[in-house]
């Protein structure tokens, strides 16, 4: 059977990669103004890559 790589979960966001931040103000029908903001890391996938060395290729 192939061997297949497990998605590993990024170390610097723990797996939530996009979180929404509330400015403290609301909107004019009472919801609040949130900005959102992904990981810097995985760049908001939630999972990082596996080094290019690690990977096999071929038979």
């Amino acid at each position: 059977m192939p061997q297949t790589l497990a998605a590993r979960v990024c170390s610097h966001c723990d797996g939530f990669p996009v979180v929404h931040i509330t400015t403290g103000t609301r909107t004019p029908d009472g919801q609040r103004r949130t900005l959102a903001a992904a990981c810097p890391v995985c760049q908001g996938t939630g999972t990082r890559t596996v080094p290019a060395a690690l990977v096999r290729a071929g038979k």
